[in-house]
C-alpha cells in the first residue's frame, strides 16, 4: 500500500506539470503565432532564446534562475517588496522555472502546426472580414488540433520528469517542492530502493501512456 508521502509527492508532480502546461498553452500560442506569421526585428534572436532550454544543461539554467530569483538580486527583491512573492524554494518558483524550461516543448510543435496550415484558409478568413484574433480562434486553432495535443503532451511529460532545474529552484521541501524526479534521487541516496522504484515506475508508466496516446492521436489525424 502506498504511503501518504508517496501519494503527496506524486500529486505535487502532477499539479506542477498540469499548471505549467496550462499556463504555457496560452503563452505558447502567442509566441508560436508570432514566430509563424509575424516578421519583426531580432526575430531570430528571440527564436534562439526560446529554444535555448533544448540544448542548455538544466543545472546551468537552474543556477541562473536561482541567482535571478534570489532576494539579493534586483528581480527577487522587487518581487518580494511589491508582491510579497518569493520564487526560491517555493512551489510558485517551480512553476515559473518549469515554464521557462519547458517553453520550447510547447512552442515548437505549435509553431510547426501553424506553419504547415494551408495559408489559403487564413487569407479567406481575412477576406471575409475576420480579424486576426477571430481567425486564430476560429480557423487556425481548430485546424491544428494534432499540433496542440502534441505540444501539451510534450510540455507535460517534460515538466513531470525534469530534475536539474527543479532541484536548483525547489530543493527537497516535502509537500511544497519535493516532486517525484527529486524523490527518486533522495531515496537512492537513502538506499531505499523499493520506494525509488515506485517513483521511477510511476513516471515510466505515465511517460509511456502519454507517448502512446500521442502516437494514436497523430496517426488518427494523419489518416
Amino acid at each position: 500500500m502506498f504511503d501518504y508521502d508517496f501519494l503527496q509527492t506524486l500529486w505535487l508532480s502532477f499539479k506542477l506539470a498540469f499548471l505549467t502546461t496550462f499556463l504555457l498553452f496560452f503563452v505558447g500560442i502567442f509566441i508560436a503565432y508570432m514566430f509563424a506569421f509575424v516578421n519583426f526585428p531580432l526575430k531570430a534572436i528571440f527564436q534562439v532564446i526560446v529554444a535555448m532550454p533544448l540544448v542548455l544543461p538544466p543545472s546551468v539554467l537552474g543556477f541562473y534562475l536561482l541567482i535571478a530569483f534570489s532576494q539579493n538580486s534586483i528581480i527577487g527583491a522587487f518581487l518580494k517588496e511589491y508582491f510579497n512573492l518569493s520564487l526560491v524554494f517555493t512551489f510558485e518558483g517551480l512553476v515559473f522555472a518549469s515554464m521557462i524550461f519547458s517553453l520550447p516543448f510547447m512552442v515548437n510543435p505549435l509553431q510547426s502546426a501553424f506553419s504547415s496550415l494551408n495559408p489559403n484558409l487564413i487569407h479567406v478568413s481575412y477576406t471575409l472580414g475576420k480579424g486576426k484574433i477571430e481567425t486564430l480562434f476560429r480557423i487556425i486553432l481548430p485546424n491544428c488540433k494534432a499540433g496542440i495535443f502534441s505540444a501539451c503532451v510534450m510540455a507535460f511529460a517534460h515538466t513531470i520528469g525534469e530534475f536539474g532545474v527543479v532541484m536548483m529552484i525547489g530543493g527537497h521541501k516535502k509537500g511544497e517542492t519535493l516532486v517525484a524526479s527529486i524523490a527518486i534521487y533522495d531515496e537512492l541516496e537513502a538506499l531505499n530502493y523499493t520506494l525509488a522504484h515506485q517513483y521511477a515506475f510511476a513516471l515510466f508508466a505515465l511517460s509511456f501512456i502519454l507517448l502512446l496516446s500521442l502516437y494514436f492521436v497523430n496517426k488518427k489525424f494523419n489518416n
